[in-house]
């Protein structure tokens, strides 16, 4: 198995990394650099567990070979908080019960973020069209829903 030396920029940090030609973006975050946020699901690009955001717009990590992400920005859900603090969506996510056992919460939230980034504040409709990779297996999608409108509409 090759390897080669990658340059990645992950949550603002540039990390150099010898890594196997098929790695994938997942196992590279998780294992590499131990940023467990991003959670591995179905291994397919069917979930969204593993959303992460790679220049601004969702990428399922599970799918993504790492390598082809030399020279571009990744984004955790470890990149949103902020000195401990929660960031407005995760905050909302608390407040709002839009996690349930937790799993699907960090790439539900960085799909939620990469909408809010570009919209500021999204119809019910954008937010569940943002979020349809997404899959949840404790809720209705409810309080999912309502937590990214807290969040869109500044409601702390």
């Amino acid at each position: 198995m090759n390897k080669r030396l990658v340059s990645l920029s992950v949550n603002g940090r540039r990390e150099q990394l010898a890594l196997a030609d098929n790695a994938l973006l997942v196992d590279v975050l998780r294992d590499s650099l131990g940023l467990v946020g991003t959670k591995q699901g179905c291994d397919g690009g069917e979930c969204g567990a593993c959303t992460v955001l790679v220049d601004d717009q969702p990428q399922l990590a599970c799918i993504t070979l790492a390598a082809g992400c030399e020279g571009r920005r990744i984004e955790t859900i470890e990149a949103l908080a902020v000195n401990g603090r929660m960031s407005r969506l995760q905050q909302a996510f608390h407040e709002k019960l839009g996690a349930q056992c937790g799993f699907c919460t960090p790439g539900m939230i960085m799909a939620a973020e990469a909408l809010l980034r570009r919209v500021a504040e999204p119809s019910e409709a954008q937010i569940r069209e943002a979020l349809s990779g997404n899959l949840c297996r404790c809720t209705g999608y409810v309080k999912i829903l309502e937590s990214v409108q807290a969040a869109a509409g500044g409601q702390e």
